[in-house]
């Protein structure tokens, strides 16, 4: 059984990579005094969220500060990689919510053993949070001008080429 987590009202909120552009590993942290949560995402989870909170402040007052984006702190370890997520907003509490659920196998004997972390946060930290995921989505490599698939450093086999001429950045 993999460990669950409730931060019911997180003082800390980030997404964060570690490596280099085509081979960056994506992670989402949260904590609540002085408890760090780390759990793996994927790039498109990342993109898809900052999205999701985007549209859902919009249709909120505006946040009065919003903080500064702030690193992931180490160590970066994942407590698990994460499947699906859920976000609502707590209009009584003025918070977001976020409901990560681990990835499980399709094979697994006992999906409800997966371990599902529960994050409150305010909305200055949910804009913090778009700003700081947008900033690292766009920040991988370019897409192909043809395909859209991303270019490597020395170019790809473009589908749309046929992959007789590898297109340049």
């Amino acid at each position: 059984m993999s460990s669950s987590f409730e931060l019911g009202d997180a003082d800390r909120l980030t997404v964060g990579t570690v490596g280099e552009p085509g081979h960056r590993v994506f992670y989402l942290q949260a904590g609540e005094a002085g408890r760090t949560v780390t759990l793996k995402v994927e790039k498109q989870q990342v993109a898809v969220l900052a999205q999701a909170v985007a549209e859902l402040l919009s249709d909120l007052p505006a946040p009065e500060a919003v903080p500064a984006a702030s690193e992931l702190l180490p160590p970066i370890d994942a407590a698990w990689a994460v499947g699906a997520m859920q976000l609502a907003y707590d209009q009584d509490a003025d918070r977001l919510v976020l409901v990560a659920q681990e990835l499980v196998a399709e094979d697994d004997a006992d999906p409800d053993d997966a371990g599902v972390a529960r994050l409150r946060f305010t909305r200055e930290q949910a804009a913090a949070l778009v700003a700081r995921s947008q900033e690292l989505v766009e920040a991988g490599r370019p897409p192909c001008p043809w395909c859209g698939h991303p270019l490597d450093p020395g170019g790809h086999s473009c589908p749309r080429t046929n992959g007789h001429r590898p297109p340049t950045p």
